[in-house]
């Protein structure tokens, strides 16, 4: 993790802990837009983010996320995004850290406003998933490939979130049509994954996107 980015998380970590509450921003970023978030990490967060997103028709160029594996289990996630390859509008924004609050609050149905745009029990094209151990961060690690298609980042967190998964950091790589996602993972209970279970988990992801 760069200093620069620690020191982002820092002060988002300040901000938590005076507010209480989550933190949402949507900010500039050269000709597209930032979307920093952080809360205390639970398995549905990122199923009812990417889901917003979708649901507003948002491009994910890339994605950082850093999270804490011991209490108080905050998560930092920055995610570049846009609109027709545009930044975001000042009220698109808005109408995004609006969604995003109420959709952690449960007030704001994400499945709902996403079957208007998508098709959610159709699967994902050529998927392929792949459990190990990271030899570097010593966590339990899922690969996840898959031809890209809209709504493909929400059906791999609305996956992993059916698994009772946690996600404490991940890589993104799109590249010629594909996307792929490296997810770094404690199990149910906030748990480390052992490989017998790990191997169920990435076939049961599989399954679960291939519809």
């Amino acid at each position: 993790m760069s200093s620069e980015i620690q020191l982002q998380n820092l002060q988002l970590a300040y901000r938590l802990y005076k507010s209480k509450q989550a933190i949402i921003d949507v900010l500039p970023e050269g000709s597209k837009s930032a979307l920093n978030f952080a809360y205390r990490n639970q398995s549905f967060l990122l199923s009812d983010i990417f889901g917003v997103l979708a649901a507003y028709g948002l491009k994910i160029h890339s994605l950082s996320l850093y999270g804490q594996i011991k209490p108080p289990m905050l998560v930092f996630i920055k995610l570049v995004i846009s609109r027709g390859n545009q930044a975001l509008t000042q009220q698109t924004s808005d109408n995004v850290c609006r969604a995003i609050r109420e959709a952690l609050a449960g007030r704001f149905e994400v499945e709902e406003m996403l079957a208007v745009e998508f098709n959610l029990d159709a699967g994902l094209e050529q998927v392929e998933t792949e459990f190990y151990i990271d030899p570097v961060f010593h966590l339990p690690a899922l690969l996840i490939e898959a031809d890209n298609q809209p709504g493909l980042f929400y059906k791999v967190m609305y996956a992993t979130w059916q698994e009772d998964l946690l996600v404490v950091n991940a890589n993104l790589l799109v590249w010629r049509g594909r996307t792929r996602l490296i997810l770094y993972l404690l199990g149910p209970n906030e748990n480390l994954i052992p490989d017998y279970l790990g191997q169920r988990i990435a076939e049961s992801v599989k399954y679960r996107l291939l519809g």
